[in-house]
């Protein structure tokens, strides 16, 4: 069974209020609830055909018989009963097939929700991003409206020229631009967010919050066998279930079928005295039918069953392929994108020494303006790019997260 709560790994108490919103008011979901329904009242029609057919039959007929020409009115009521004997299977084998059925629409909204849930992880985690962007570009535009007030009194003393209070000014419109637009995207990954959980779009309101997102331990390895407990695996494995009873009951419409029915009753003229001993009528006997020639009818059907059967295991495999896939890429995509950060928080830690160095040698005449605006641009390309590397990794942590329909299990310790 998969882990029906495994974003909590992230620690995150707005991601979780947003996963309890998400069950209960995303309508592809109560779309797929629905599915699941009627597939429930498949399996219910097939378990009908388990049982004897009872009717209740209240006729009233006027006949006419020639010579004599009498003219009569016929009263009936009667209780007919009709049962298939099971003989071949065919009945339980339709059972089979739509019990399966069942199982894998449920495995299908299990697999829907699984999908959607890691889609708001995915979301969130983008917002989250674009707060800690927006929270860097807010301090980069501070430092550069105060470079730009240093440089303007600079250029008014002499000291330096026109040329570097441009350049001061186009290095803190170039960062409110970039600030605009990431504005946009975290409005948008909001409005995102809010119909996930089945809102408006406008209706949804997120505090920025920076940091707020932990990052789980990633395990060393993980065993494939984890991946039997993703539900989409399990849907297709039903499907072959189901496409196999199926084969088994086009199989069994070469032999006859087997059906044992009674009728009792009363039958007179008189309405009046309708029920009554002397008007009572019964009957009782099996009837065997078999199918003689029915143009290839059968052979098709069962050609067809057996076509549907190995497409259905061939999607079986490519399923559980493509999950390994998955696996794999995600696992190793987390792993490299740990170290990357890492490479990342070093260059961002020479990126500040960088502009450090360089403001002061600007400070003592040593270097144009320009030197001070390629360091502030390095320096702040890597700081955003250090959000950038985190932000994926854990979009990769996501992912394997879904990849396995929850978290991997913790270390034995010995």
């Amino acid at each position: 069974a998969s882990d029906p709560a495994w974003w909590q790994l992230f620690q995150d108490p707005v991601l979780d209020d947003l996963q309890r919103q998400l069950v209960l008011g995303n309508h592809n979901l109560q779309a797929m609830a629905a599915l699941v329904r009627q597939a429930q009242a498949a399996v219910g029609t097939a378990q009908a055909s388990l049982y004897p057919t009872v009717n209740a039959n209240l006729g009233v007929s006027r006949s006419e018989n020639t010579p004599a020409t009498v003219t009569g009115t016929n009263y009936s009521l009667s209780a007919p009963v009709s049962w298939e004997v099971d003989v071949w299977g065919r009945v339980s084998g339709l059972n089979r097939a739509a019990d399966a059925r069942l199982q894998a629409s449920r495995e299908d909204l299990a697999a829907a929700r699984l999908s959607a849930q890691s889609t708001l992880v995915q979301t969130y985690l983008s917002l989250r991003s674009a707060d800690q962007q927006l929270a860097v570009l807010d301090q980069a535009v501070l430092a550069y409206e105060k470079s730009l007030q240093l440089t303007d009194y600079r250029y008014q003393a002499g000291v330096v020229s026109a040329a570097d209070v441009a350049q001061a000014q186009l290095q803190l419109q170039t960062a409110q631009a970039q600030r605009l637009d990431l504005r946009t995207q975290r409005t948008q990954l909001g409005h995102a967010l809010a119909v996930l959980v089945g809102q408006s779009p406008s209706a949804l309101a997120l505090a920025p919050r920076t940091p707020s997102v932990g990052v789980p331990d990633l395990p060393q390895s993980l065993s494939t066998a984890l991946l039997l407990r993703r539900p989409d695996v399990a849907a297709a494995e039903r499907r072959v279930a189901a496409a196999n009873a199926q084969l088994g009951v086009t199989q069994a419409a070469f032999f006859p079928a087997l059906t044992l029915s009674a009728n009792a009753g009363y039958r007179n003229q008189d309405l009046g005295s309708l029920v009554g001993a002397s008007n009572v009528f019964w009957s009782v006997g099996p009837a065997l039918v078999q199918s003689v020639f029915d143009g290839g009818l059968r052979r098709a059907a069962r050609a067809d069953a057996l076509a549907a059967r190995d497409a259905s295991v061939a999607t079986y495999r490519q399923t559980v392929l493509t999950a390994m896939l998955e696996l794999e890429d995600n696992l190793v995509a987390a792993a490299q994108l740990a170290l990357q950060a890492q490479v990342q928080a070093q260059a961002l830690q020479a990126a500040r020494r960088n502009l450090s160095i360089t403001e002061a040698q600007y400070r003592a005449g040593a270097v144009s303006y320009l030197a001070v605006v390629t360091a502030q641009t390095s320096e702040l390309s890597a700081e955003r790019g250090l959000i950038d590397v985190q932000t994926r990794r854990l979009v990769a942590i996501n992912a394997l997260l879904k990849n396995l329909a929850g978290r991997w299990p913790e270390p034995a310790l010995g």
